[in-house]
């Protein structure tokens, strides 16, 4: 038995009838040349022979009595793999629009808590002799990075693999405790929580004094090395004076505009896909001297200005970004947690010219890693452990009955996240993964998701989005793709 996180439990306490916890991916899959192969029950047997290795698989939740402290995970005694693997269709002609369909209505739905939380979905009926597989799991259970891992762990690094025995090292379930022994645990823990909250208070303040002290010496611009070498360093702007008594602090305080997706969302929910080379953005990257998450954040920023700018809807302040930043260090005792925190940071959607906008996001990036580093990655996480449990859902209900979405201003525009995936082919039976998009979840008053993932060398987009705020998603994902095309004829005439 493992209690979770406070972070982990932040990922439950979130949940409402309209914002769910839970993120997924989307695999599609080539099949092998194979007239007998059936990929549910190629699906079906891989998980069953690692299901010992594939703990977030196996744990399912138990709940401390009247919410007193974060649950625990054991490992399901009453585990069904049959429950969790479902075997469907898109209807025709089995194109990528239905598929994301279907997508989007599965992903509209909350997770049974009573079970492990996740549930793999074998998409038949599609185009070119492909099938999907949408894996849909709570973020109680594991950070982007995690799932990154769980995929290499789920799939075949060669096309002929073997199954392995899985008889031979069979996982054990657990007993659930009682109320009592839950409740006993909660005592124990309250007596070591106020030396464990002076420690942190400790660190934190120690931290505080770090950025304010590297705050005052030259700025955050300077601190992180803002100008880079290269064609990109001639759009920065000069940096300011450390000497000049009137150069105000960095990081100015941060309010996100309004736009169509700020509003308070549903339960119903919207999903589109592209993919573009990583090639040719990692070539951008080296001709501009900036980063792969630049070039992300700009497609990102343009792609929405163009939109926004369709829907006369585009604000004269730039949009506010939440970016999820794991803080794994490689030493963590248990891997099947969240390590994760995350950067507020603006994207120019008020900048017109596309390398305007990629000089800006490099500046403000560095900026905001040069402050995240001094934090360190304990304080980040641990600060929500010491959130009251039912305090904390309590909250979140008040704030979706409330409709809190439509009456202030959200703290954020938009959630965008960049999680490197395998550089390796991955197989599923001899079926081979051509892409992995993600699929990930929005919250009350920002109705608009945009996730990255890596593989081989290609980059998959999924967008989430509320299907009342956002309908022309199509388009939207369409114009992000196309923005890397306009940097680089940008890029090129300048290089020319």
């Amino acid at each position: 038995m493992k209690q979770l996180s406070g972070v982990d439990a932040n990922f439950l306490n979130m949940e409402t009838r309209t914002t769910f916890g839970h993120v997924s991916s989307l695999g599609v899959f080539d099949r092998p040349d194979d007239p007998t192969f059936d990929p549910y029950q190629a699906t079906r047997s891989q998980i069953e022979s690692r299901l010992a290795d594939l703990e977030p698989f196996r744990r399912r939740l138990v709940h401390v009595p009247l919410g007193l402290d974060h649950p625990y995970w054991i490992a399901d005694p009453d585990f069904d793999l049959d429950f969790h693997i479902r075997h469907i269709a898109a209807p025709p002609p089995g194109e990528i629009y239905q598929l994301t369909e279907l997508v989007s209505r599965i992903i509209g739905r909350p997770m049974d808590r009573g079970r492990p939380l996740w549930e793999c979905y074998v998409i038949d009926g599609l185009q070119d002799n492909q099938f999907a597989l949408l894996t849909k799991v709570h973020h109680a259970t594991i950070d982007g990075a995690a799932g990154a891992e769980l995929l290499a762990m789920l799939l075949d690094h060669e096309p002929d693999s073997e199954l392995p025995d899985s008889s031979s090292d069979p996982w054990q379930s657990e007993r659930e405790p009682t109320g009592i022994e839950l409740l006993g645990r909660t005592a124990l823990s309250m007596t070591t929580k106020p030396a464990d909250a002076a420690r942190l208070l400790s660190h934190a303040i120690g931290a505080a004094r770090k950025v304010a002290s590297k705050r005052g010496i030259g700025g955050l611009g300077e601190m992180a090395g803002a100008s880079p070498e290269g064609a990109l360093s001639r759009w920065l702007p000069a940096k300011p004076n450390e000497n000049d008594p009137d150069i105000a602090p960095v990081l100015p305080t941060i309010s996100a505009p309004p736009t169509p997706w700020n509003r308070s969302i549903t339960p119903h929910r919207r999903f589109a896909v592209r993919s573009v080379s990583l090639t040719d953005v990692k070539a951008l990257k080296r001709d501009l001297g900036c980063t792969v998450n630049d070039v992300i954040m700009a497609m990102v920023a343009g792609g929405l200005r163009r939109w926004l700018e369709e829907h006369d809807a585009l604000p004269n302040d730039p949009l506010v970004s939440m970016v999820p930043v794991s803080v794994r260090t490689g030493d963590e005792e248990d891997k099947w947690t969240n390590r994760v925190s995350a950067l507020f940071v603006t994207i120019p959607t008020d900048k017109e010219l596309p390398l305007d906008r990629l000089a800006s996001i490099h500046q403000t990036m560095n900026e905001a890693k040069a402050t995240f580093d001094l934090l360190p990655a304990d304080v980040l996480t641990e600060l929500a452990d010491f959130a009251p449990p039912a305090l904390a859902t309590r909250a979140a209900r008040l704030a979706h009955r409330l409709h809190i979405g439509d009456r202030m201003n959200a703290p954020i525009n938009v959630v965008i996240s960049n999680v490197p995936g395998p550089r390796i082919p991955l197989y599923l039976r001899g079926a081979t993964l051509q892409h992995y998009y993600p699929v990930s979840a929005i919250i009350e008053g920002a109705g608009l998701n945009v996730t990255v993932q890596s593989y081989l060398d290609t980059l998959d987009f999924g967008l989430v989005a509320c299907r009342e705020l956002v309908p022309d998603l199509d388009d939207m994902v369409e114009m992000i793709a196309d923005e890397m095309r306009v940097l680089r004829e940008q890029a090129d005439e300048v290089l020319a």
